[in-house]
């Protein structure tokens, strides 16, 4: 005998499942949202990674379409260790309040300030020729002293206090300025080493140069325990999240000047610099 109750759910089992697979909107995969941090880190010029800049570009990332996790796509050889740290807290802030898993992807270079964005991630991944490293600090000026002289230009300084000419680029360094500077560098070090342990925990090897400011290519920063694996952005989040995973893009807007490659001079300083920066990297 037919049963034309079970006929009819079948029936209406089958439409629902065609229309689903006709409709696009109802057969969507998992939203893993890109955010794209590349170049250095500081706040002088339009072009650097800075919180202020980032902070809108992050926290849309994180709300926006309900994302499953969020992707670090970074290549950056580092800078302001204050900027390195707020970008890299509001990351985490973000994650731990919605709960949602990031992973970070190195292209060219994460080193110093860019393994401190990587840090922000559960998880590392680089390429096999992606150079990570350079937990260090570091501080580089010029001294112009005899320059002056030789122009007939002569240096007059009044303070009240005798540490505000400290490290005035253009009388001769004292040592008592040196001494103090390393005092603070070696400092800011201790934060930035607490940073990687506390992030890393156990993965990290047991190695005398971790710390040291040396920088490897993937697969030794891997065995260092810096870092996950190697892994590229699409099939490592096919992998992790499934074939029909989708990606939303996020990244800071260009200005008119930038698009056409114009910039005013505070920019342009700021491009040399950083350029320097990835000059040091072999990039």
């Amino acid at each position: 005998m037919l049963d034309h109750a079970a006929l009819f759910v079948g029936l209406r089992h089958s439409t629902c499942v065609a229309m689903k697979e006709r409709i696009p909107f109802l057969n969507r995969g998992l939203l893993v949202a890109v955010i794209r941090l590349n170049g250095s880190i500081g706040t002088g010029s339009r072009s650097q990674l800075n919180d202020e800049a980032l902070a809108p570009v992050i926290e849309k990332a994180f709300k926006r379409g309900k994302p499953r996790a969020v992707a670090l796509l970074i290549n950056s050889p580092g800078g302001s260790p204050v900027q390195s740290s707020l970008i890299a807290s509001r990351i985490r802030r973000l994650a731990d309040e919605k709960n949602i898993p990031v992973h970070a992807f190195v292209e060219d270079v994460a080193a110093s300030g860019g393994y401190w964005l990587a840090t922000a991630a559960e998880s590392i991944w680089v390429d096999e020729a992606s150079i990570v490293g350079s937990i260090g600090v570091i501080s580089s000026s010029f001294g112009a002293p005899v320059l002056l002289a030789r122009q007939g230009v002569e240096r007059r300084v009044h303070s009240s206090g005798r540490s505000k000419s400290f490290l005035d680029p253009f009388l001769p360094e004292k040592e008592e300025d040196v001494t103090r500077l390393k005092g603070l560098l070696e400092q800011m070090h201790r934060v930035f080493e607490a940073q990687v342990t506390s992030r890393r925990g156990a993965r990290l090897a047991k190695s005398d140069d971790l710390f040291t400011g040396e920088f490897w290519l993937g697969a030794r920063a891997i065995e260092l325990g810096l870092a996950d694996g190697v892994g590229h952005l699409v099939p490592k989040m096919k992998e992790l999240y499934g074939d029909k995973v989708r990606f939303a893009q996020y990244g800071r807007k260009r200005g008119l000047f930038q698009r056409f490659g114009m910039s005013i001079a505070g920019d342009a300083i700021a491009g040399i610099e950083e350029r320097a920066a990835f000059a040091r990297f072999g990039l």
